[in-house]
């Protein structure tokens, strides 16, 4: 009884702890609208105080409270969900808020190319106006640097290397019926346009651009997407409370409805549905001519954050150096399967890593491990 009794203190004692860190509504909406917009909340004023007061307590002091996101990323998930449903003064207003709260010019104007592919191009060129002219406001010269990273010669493979490790054929297997070789194109169009142009673009990584995706899915109520993206996204290190935390962010601008469409998907999605491969591990132990080192050193730089940012199917790469001889590398390398790792050797970062260490590297051993917890999250 004394146990009882003691973990229904300490239960509580916790639950108290929460509720203090947690403000109460009123005083977070105040503390948020004025970071975002640098005005007052709450005021009365205008021709329907009422539901102004509605809206800014919901939005600002409970939504804004809801999950483990910060407000930057509230932010940028704000600006896509407007861009989708169009609400173009509102977005204008959280473009805004946006650069308020550290989202830089280049994010802004990329979260809005994402959409392109999701909701055509007249939408996305309408947004694009409105966070033009925000940024002409504040003195910010247009246009902005170029983020843009494929040549027409390589944008399919390197739309490719995103796409097979997280949604393989898929689209290509659903529009087998179509006539006349038309649904091979349109999943040419998907590959190369959509993972090609628009993925591979500078701005944000993978695990941030899926992220935001997420929300515009959710906004257009792609159902069919969503739960591929679902798993997607948990491959990629965002797990099913952020994504519900992304979901629930949404819901005052596109209602309940779509919310809770969304949020049944994620609930129903397994963990287990992003681990249907066994892992490839591998340790690479490599010796260098100690005189060339620097020069080593930075060709494996170079590869490792490409392989990081572009690929996907890329858990971990993780190169460490003996301290008395800096000269002999280990790399542990973690790949979600056989296939992304084939897919790797095969990328023009790993090829240029390859060319330009054939005469450095010494000595080279390759093993081949089995992990001893299969599916562990690599954090």
């Amino acid at each position: 009884m004394k146990k009882i009794l003691l973990v229904v203190i300490l239960f509580a004692l916790a639950n108290n702890t929460y509720a203090q860190q947690k403000m109460n509504r009123i005083d977070a909406a105040k503390e948020n609208y004025r970071t975002l917009f640098g005005g007052e909340a709450l005021t009365g004023q205008g021709n329907d105080p009422e539901m102004m007061d509605i809206l800014q307590k919901f939005i600002f002091g409970e939504v804004f409270q809801t999950g483990d996101l910060d407000i930057k990323t509230r932010e940028m998930i704000t600006c896509i969900t407007l861009t989708a449903i169009q609400t173009l003064p509102q977005l204008k207003a959280h473009i805004g808020a946006a650069l308020n709260v550290g989202v830089t010019p280049i994010e802004v104007r990329e979260l809005i190319y994402m959409c392109a592919p999701f909701i055509g191009f007249p939408k996305t060129l309408n947004a694009l106006s409105v966070a033009n002219e925000v940024l002409a406001e504040r003195g910010i010269a247009l246009p902005l640097e170029a983020q843009g990273t494929v040549t027409e010669e390589n944008r399919a493979e390197r739309g490719a290397e995103i796409q097979q490790p997280l949604y393989g054929d898929a689209i290509r297997s659903a529009l087998n019926g179509l006539p006349d070789g038309l649904g091979d194109e349109v999943a040419r169009y998907l590959t190369e346009y959509c993972f090609g142009d628009i993925y591979t673009r500078g701005g944000f990584d993978l695990q941030t651009r899926e992220l935001l995706l997420y929300a515009l899915l959710t906004t257009i109520e792609a159902d069919s997407q969503l739960r591929s993206h679902t798993v997607s996204n948990i491959k990629l290190g965002n797990d099913k409370a952020t994504l519900a935390a992304v979901v629930i962010q949404t819901l005052p601008y596109i209602g309940f409805p779509p919310a809770m469409k969304a949020l049944r998907i994620i609930a129903d999605t397994k963990d287990s549905e992003a681990i249907n491969e066994k892992h490839k591990v591998r340790l690479s132990r490599i010796v260098v001519d100690s005189s060339r080192l620097d020069e080593y050193n930075a060709y494996l730089k170079e590869e490792i954050e490409a392989s990081m940012a572009l690929e996907p199917g890329i858990l971990t790469l993780y190169a460490t150096a003996e301290k008395e001889k800096p000269n002999h590398i280990t790399i542990l390398e973690i790949y979600a399967s056989d296939e992304a790792y084939k897919s790797h050797i095969k990328t023009p970062h790993f090829i240029k890593y390859k060319e330009g260490t054939l005469d450095i590297v010494q000595e080279l051993e390759l093993i081949d491990t089995n992990p001893l917890i299969e599916g562990l999250k690599i954090k």
